[in-house]
């Protein structure tokens, strides 16, 4: 599941990686009160790619120019995604830039580098412009430099870029992730090194050993609820299928919902719970609002399958499961119910479900392959 960029670099603020100074914008009034100087690119925060091409990244001078940018930026879906926040930047001049890389090579099972000295939105994935360093042995400055090296650098560069890489690959270790992608990395004349734009992709099934990642996919600018509509009309979508797909926090809704799809299913609709911790203190607990949104995506008699997807934090896993029960148990109509849960006390809340014959499951792909099959 792929972080947004401002989330991916969160985490490369976290290992020293350069990042620009930036400020989350969640409406176009907020850059009003922007506190990084101008001239600023302001860019939508979505996972799709392509995001230049589209329109969804602009620069603006002045704060007029930026809240214009920002209102056309809001309203402009990419690949069928909008964005719920911007993030806005410093203008960066690079010399010149650059594409680095470190991926899961799971035909060889080993992590790989990846570089090009060709960098931006014009990256040439292409064999002689990609260069390619194995980690066949554990990992030392020793790979860094090569990739470097192969990628044509010389001077200062060599040892600016490698320190970069050094750092991504401690990342990629530490968090167990599967990509984490700097393209740009921008470079001046004076050897100083910038990640223009990051990407990070989380592996799910390692999420039980990363608490720090769970928030961060749980993330979202969320709006309190007001007496004409508990859930945002972008939370809460619906079609003409026969498959109900209930998760929390938008990636993880739409990484379900994206999954369905690839597996020709039929989704009914998709409603994003958002994260818990939103909602202390608010008209409804995480709780009471599970049982809202398990309502809302059951409402419709034609919903024969639940996929329910919940990335659980403070709320523990029994708490969700004994509400799955009791909300199962009274639906006036019946239903064939996937759950997959990721947090703690899971254990004793496989064992609550299974007793009640709701299936649990392990992994996503496992879950979207049964709720498929069982429509």
């Amino acid at each position: 599941m792929d972080l947004l960029e401002y989330q991916a670099k969160e985490l490369f603020r976290e290992m020293d990686i350069p990042v620009l100074p930036s400020q989350k914008i969640h409406c176009p009034q907020d850059l009003k009160g922007l506190k990084i100087p101008y001239p600023i690119v302001l860019k939508s925060q979505v996972r799709a790619g392509g995001r230049g091409k589209a329109g969804g990244i602009r620069f603006a001078t002045n704060t007029i120019d930026a809240i214009a940018a920002a209102q056309a930026i809001f309203h402009l879906p990419i690949q069928g995604e909008l964005p719920e926040i911007l993030l806005a930047e410093a203008k960066y001049n690079a010399s010149q830039e650059f594409y680095l890389a470190i991926l899961l090579d799971r035909t060889a099972r080993r992590p790989v580098l990846l570089g090009s000295p060709y960098g931006g939105v014009e990256v040439a994935f292409t064999q002689d412009k990609m260069q390619r360093v194995v980690v066949d042995e554990e990992f030392s400055p020793f790979y860094a430099r090569r990739l470097a090296l192969k990628m044509g650098l010389s001077g200062e560069a060599i040892e600016a870029v490698s320190r970069v890489i050094k750092r991504m690959y401690r990342l990629f270790v530490q968090k167990d992730l599967d990509l984490v992608e700097i393209n740009p990395l921008g470079i001046r004349d004076n050897g100083e090194v910038m990640a223009l734009d990051g990407k990070v992709t989380v592996n799910n099934e390692a999420l039980n050993r990363h608490y720090n990642l769970t928030r961060l996919l749980q993330e979202r600018n969320f709006e309190q609820p007001d007496q004409s509509s508990v859930f945002p009309t972008h939370d809460f979508v619906e079609f003409e299928g026969k498959l109900a797909i209930l998760c929390n926090g938008a990636g993880l809704t739409m990484a379900t919902f994206d999954l369905v799809c690839e597996a020709k299913g039929k989704p009914a609709n998709f409603l994003n719970l958002g994260s818990e911790q939103a909602w202390y203190g608010t008209h409804a607990d995480p709780l009471e609002r599970l049982r809202l949104g398990l309502d809302a995506v059951t409402r419709s008699p034609q919903v024969s399958v639940v996929l329910v997807n919940l990335i659980a934090g403070v709320t523990r896993c029994q708490d969700i499961a004994a509400t799955l029960v009791e909300f199962s148990d009274g639906l006036d109509h019946p239903c064939k119910w996937i759950v997959r849960l990721v947090g703690g006390d899971l254990v004793t809340a496989e064992k609550t479900l299974k007793q009640a014959n709701l299936t649990t499951v392990k992994s996503l792909d496992e879950a979207v392959s049964l709720a498929v099959k069982a429509v």
